[in-house]
């Protein structure tokens, strides 16, 4: 089965060699401060005009500002645009059109509740992240290193739109989870981490590997 996964928060070059040389598709570039994972705008200017070809490039940024989001389209080479905050459908479909870049949007899910948030923003979204909602006043709204319940995506063929699985995803578990959820897409960050931040390179081929089956 071809299963097209995305690395997140890469920050150092041999990350990005190692994403590509795995056969990953995405490599993300996180944008958000409080992150272990953040990197500046010339950092990730400088890893992506570097990366490999083929390897996608995605900025993740969490309730970003025009004036952040033009710094960033205007220096880095990118391929899409990942919003992980509490964009609303609007914003979403104004930073389209802004950047002219195609979005991925993610959307929390913790219970059945929150599906519906899917068919709200693949209307306006060209992906969706399907990640773990963080807990209550967590730091972070993703790289939380938590799943949730896959079987709440048991038999949902009915959305239009390509989707990616995400949150608590590890060499050790994303088989499982591909094979509960149908998921043709995964993301990884935390997952492959010998600490906050800190890719291990074994670990990122090793994931590739056991996604891919």
């Amino acid at each position: 089965m071809d299963i097209r996964v995305k690395i997140c928060g890469l920050s150092r070059p041999e990350d990005v060699a190692a994403a590509a040389d795995a056969g990953a598709v995405y490599g993300g570039f996180v944008f958000f401060p409080k992150s272990p994972r953040n990197v500046s705008i010339d950092v990730a200017r400088d890893l992506a005009v570097a990366a490999p070809v083929g390897l996608a490039k995605v900025a993740l940024v969490v309730n970003a500002d025009d004036a952040l989001i033009d710094a960033i389209t205007g220096a880095v080479p990118l391929d899409m645009l990942q919003l992980h905050g509490k964009e609303s459908p609007e914003r979403v479909a104004e930073l389209r059109a802004r950047t002219g870049l195609p979005v991925m949007k993610a959307v929390g899910i913790a219970g059945p509740e929150d599906l519906d948030q899917i068919a709200i923003y693949e209307q306006v979204a060209d992906q969706i992240l399907i990640d773990a909602k963080p807990p209550k006043g967590a730091d972070l709204p993703g790289g939380n290193g938590l799943a949730f319940d896959w079987r709440l995506l048991q038999g949902r063929k009915y959305w239009t739109r390509p989707w990616m699985l995400a949150g608590g995803l590890t060499p050790d578990n994303v088989a499982e989870a591909v094979r509960l959820t149908g998921a043709r897409q995964v993301d990884v960050s935390s997952g492959v981490e010998s600490a906050p931040g800190v890719k291990d390179l074994d670990r990122i081929g090793d994931f590739v590997r056991a996604a891919q089956g």
